[in-house]
């Protein structure tokens, strides 16, 4: 893979979203209108986070490699080469999968 020029600013993390399941545990297999979208992918790129209110450090919990999970409407979509990838803030990242 080509090295990224994307840093994120403040708390976004770029990820890269995992390919939905295309195949239904009964065997039907879906097409791609009717894929839902992706809620899962890995962490690309981190920024250095951000400070609270009181102006204490917010450090970052994920780190690139991590998989994660991120709330489905959170977001920003952003074209990445010439894929769709997504910038969200670390507060809409729900779980690092193990």
């Amino acid at each position: 893979m080509a090295k990224l020029n994307i840093q994120p600013l403040f708390d976004n993390v770029l990820i890269k979203p995992l390919e939905g399941e295309d195949k239904l545990p009964s065997g039907i297999v879906l097409p791609d209108s009717a894929k839902e979208k992706p809620q899962k992918g890995v962490v690309m790129a981190v920024g250095h986070g951000t400070t609270d209110d009181k102006g204490k450090i917010v450090k970052m919990v994920v780190k690139v490699g991590d998989v994660v999970m991120y709330k489905k409407w959170g977001g920003q979509e952003i074209k990445v080469q010439g894929q769709e990838w997504m910038m969200v803030e670390q507060k809409d990242i729900l779980a690092i999968v193990k």
